[in-house]
């Protein structure tokens, strides 16, 4: 049950982000669900492997390359969701920011178990 809620409130964090950040758009909360879900399994699959080959070079920039990073997997769950239009990289970091300052706070969320 809080796997659902979490993602129901990731995806309203998607849609504010829309509603703050020229440059990003999306049609309808079913699109919002959609793209917050592609971003779950960008994270889980993609990520960590993109951070790990990056490691030395993100270490040398102080982490402003995993920043890079998150704006571009933020433009790709953007490209695969339908209704969801991300004009360019500046709205995608300043989304993938937005989007990760307030997936901090929802996943802080305690499970009941």
């Amino acid at each position: 049950m809080i796997l659902i809620l979490r993602w129901i409130l990731f995806a309203l964090c998607v849609m504010l982000a829309a509603w703050i950040i020229p440059g990003i758009s999306v049609e309808n909360f079913q699109s919002a669900l959609l793209v917050s879900f592609i971003m779950g399994l960008i994270n889980a699959s993609i990520k960590p492997f993109l951070m790990i080959i990056t490691l030395p070079v993100n270490i040398l920039t102080l982490g402003i390359l995993g920043l890079v990073i998150n704006a571009l997997l933020f433009m790709l769950a953007g490209y695969f969701a339908p209704g969801v239009t991300i004009e360019g990289f500046l709205p995608a970091l300043l989304g993938s920011l937005l989007l990760a300052f307030l997936g901090g706070i929802i996943f802080k969320i305690p499970d009941k178990n």
